[in-house]
Formats: structure tokens, C-alpha cells, sequence
């Protein structure tokens, strides 16, 4: 009996999708995975310094078949500190330096997005979290490439394109079947469940909350998310502006408590100006609430084609008009909210997996064929 090969899983910054990712491959996967992290703090020093980091930690990598690390490694500096040790790796794309959007006043230091080329160009497979992430991702490279004065690599954007592929990230609930008769609290709760930063985009989702409540309609709100000292001031503006209609505000203090929130809520909002997947949105809807996202970025992909034009909305107006029409007939709504929750099951890790460790067996092949 043939022992179950060994992968060792580097993240270097253990939080948020990059935590829910590592955990769950290890949870699910039908491999052994060995999961080596670091902190989800100093982003910038992780892809600088990490690798220098891990190679005096991690002393035998080549008792590993296959190695998993994200987008916050510099993966080129790893495998050239293991030049003889390294096993065939498979690089992970959360979000990418490329084309990530800048915070207020910020300029982009381009050497953050030439680690990701670097790292993607050394890897032996390349994986990223949604179609529209990879298609970005490419799409930017031929411009991203012409900052250099000359002697560009124009080489690589195919290179990396042909050994490229799109895993949906799982999410943390139960496969089967979802409860038809869920009961949600009237009046409805809207619910914020991203982080608290200027990519997200609250003051899009305030402004479009503003506008229903001046109409006259009724609602609570729940601001679920992970907030920063130095996130966006209208959150705490909001507290001016709906006062009790806000029942909760904050970080939840357990998963539990979060998804009690979300069971809780009627409607789930996005504003985003970058979204690679959407593990927050995926969750909600899977908690029955109906979901209103743009017409853009991972959306499309996540929401079944029947439910586009309900559910995803193509700018500002859009998204306030069908807020107030949700608003006004959640109840005659909540067989498509069952619909939706069912359609997420595809997303639950036990199904997700299976894509995971499709492109694990490949890497393992190769790792098979290279020991031979």
C-alpha cells in the first residue's frame, strides 16, 4: 500500500480568502497537506522578504511533491534559495499587483507586480480565483510590460497564459440541500459583509442606502466585515446617517455569530471596485439573501445566467432602483433567494475540492516523472 504523497501548502499571509483557501484544501483534499504560514500583516515585506524567511524554516522541501503557495510569495526567490530541492509548484492567485487598485493618493510601485509575473513565469502551474481575474491579469500585461524602457519580455505573457487555469476558491458550509422555510425578520436587514477598505467601495453602498431611506423605505442594517485603523471615514458618518437602523456594527465575534448575522439578513450588497471572487457574497447568498452586485468583475460568473438581470446591476441608479424594488417585495422574492442559496452549493468545499486536487494530480505526475 502506496503511502498518500505529501504537499506542502506556503502561505504568507494567513488571513481573510489566503486563510480560508489553505485551511480548507488541507480539510478537504484527499492528499496530505502541510500548511506552513506566516501572519496576515506587512503585505509589501512578505513578497520582499518571506522567501528568505521560509527557506531557513522549512530545511527539507524535498520531501514534498508538490508545493502550494499564493500571490504574497515571491516564489522565484524560494526556488532559487532550493535550486536541486524545489518540488513542481502551483501558484495561487488571490488578487494580483498588476492591476490591484491603489488606495487615495497612492502611486504604484511596479516592482510588486513584476514579483507576481515572476513568480507565475517559474511556476509550474498557475491558478487563479475566477475567469475575470485571469482575464484581467493577462489583459494588463502587454501595458504593465511597456514601463520598461526596452529588452521587454513580451515572452512571457504567453507563457504564463498556456500554463494558466481558474479554480473557484470553496467556501466554509455544508454541501446538500438548503431549508425552504427559512423565516427572515421584517423589516428586512441589509447586510455589509467585505472588509472595511476603499476597494470595496462603501461610500457607493451608503450613498445607494441613503437614497431608498429617503424614499421612504423600511429596513435595518448589519455592518459585518473586518475593519482597519485606517479604514474608510463613512463608516462611522453611517452612524449619523441611519442611527438605529444599524443592529450591528462590527467585526462578528465567531464564525458562528457571522453566519447567525447572515441567516439573519434579507439582501447582500456589493459595491466593489476589485473583486477576484467574492467568498463573502457566496456565503450570504447561501444564507438566502438576495444578492445585488455589479454587472462586472467575478459576479457574473458566480450567479446563474437566469438571475443576471434581478440580481447584478450596471451602475449607481441601477443599483438603487433595484434596491427599492427588493426592498419592497423580499417576501414574493424568496423562492428565487431559495433558488440562489442552492445554486451556491457548487462553491461548498466538499464539491469545490475536486477541481483542487485535479490540478494536484498533474503536479504530482510531474513530481513522479522528475524523481524517476
Amino acid at each position: 500500500m502506496t503511502s498518500c504523497p505529501k504537499i506542502l501548502f506556503i502561505e504568507p499571509f494567513y488571513g481573510g480568502s489566503h486563510r480560508d483557501v489553505a485551511d480548507g484544501l488541507a480539510a478537504y483534499s484527499r492528499y496530505h497537506i502541510d500548511v506552513v504560514t506566516l501572519p496576515d500583516r506587512f503585505w509589501k515585506w512578505r513578497m520582499r522578504g518571506a522567501a528568505l524567511y521560509l527557506f531557513s524554516k522549512i530545511k527539507k522541501p524535498q520531501i514534498y511533491q508538490a508545493l502550494i503557495t499564493s500571490s504574497l510569495l515571491n516564489l522565484a526567490d524560494l526556488k532559487a534559495l532550493w535550486p536541486d530541492r524545489s518540488p513542481p509548484s502551483l501558484f495561487y492567485f488571490h488578487e494580483n499587483q498588476v492591476i490591484y487598485p491603489l488606495s487615495y493618493g497612492e502611486r504604484r510601485d511596479y516592482q510588486y507586480g513584476f514579483t507576481n509575473i515572476i513568480s507565475a513565469a517559474v511556476a509550474d502551474c498557475v491558478l487563479f480565483n475566477s475567469k475575470a481575474h485571469r482575464q484581467g491579469f493577462l489583459a494588463a500585461l502587454p501595458g504593465f510590460l511597456r514601463k520598461m524602457p526596452d529588452f521587454r519580455p513580451k515572452w512571457v505573457i504567453k507563457a504564463i497564459e498556456e500554463k494558466s487555469n481558474v479554480v473557484y476558491p470553496g467556501c466554509h458550509f455544508p454541501a446538500g440541500p438548503v431549508s425552504l422555510n427559512a423565516c427572515k425578520p421584517n423589516p428586512p436587514i441589509i447586510i455589509w459583509n467585505h472588509r472595511w477598505e476603499h476597494d470595496k467601495n462603501p461610500e457607493a453602498f451608503f450613498e445607494a442606502l441613503c437614497s431608498v431611506q429617503a424614499a421612504g423605505k423600511n429596513f435595518r442594517i448589519a455592518l459585518l466585515g473586518e475593519s482597519f485603523a485606517n479604514s474608510p471615514e463613512i463608516f462611522q458618518k453611517a452612524r449619523e446617517l441611519f442611527g438605529e437602523r444599524i443592529i450591528q456594527y462590527g467585526f462578528a465575534s465567531s464564525k458562528k455569530d457571522y453566519f447567525h448575522w447572515l441567516s439573519k439578513g434579507a439582501i447582500v450588497i456589493s459595491t466593489a471596485i476589485e473583486e477576484n471572487f467574492g467568498i463573502a457574497v457566496v456565503e450570504a447568498i447561501r444564507h438566502r439573501c438576495l444578492p445585488l452586485l455589479p454587472n462586472r468583475l467575478s459576479y457574473p460568473e458566480i450567479i446563474p445566467q437566469a438571475y443576471h438581470n434581478d440580481f447584478l446591476y450596471n451602475d449607481q441608479q441601477d443599483l438603487i432602483a433595484k434596491l427599492g424594488r427588493l426592498l419592497d417585495t423580499i417576501e414574493q422574492n424568496s423562492e428565487k433567494a431559495f433558488c440562489l442559496a442552492s445554486a451556491m452549493e457548487r462553491f461548498a468545499w466538499p464539491i469545490a475540492v475536486k477541481e483542487f486536487d485535479a490540478e494536484l494530480d498533474v503536479l504530482i505526475k510531474r513530481s513522479n516523472l522528475k524523481r524517476k
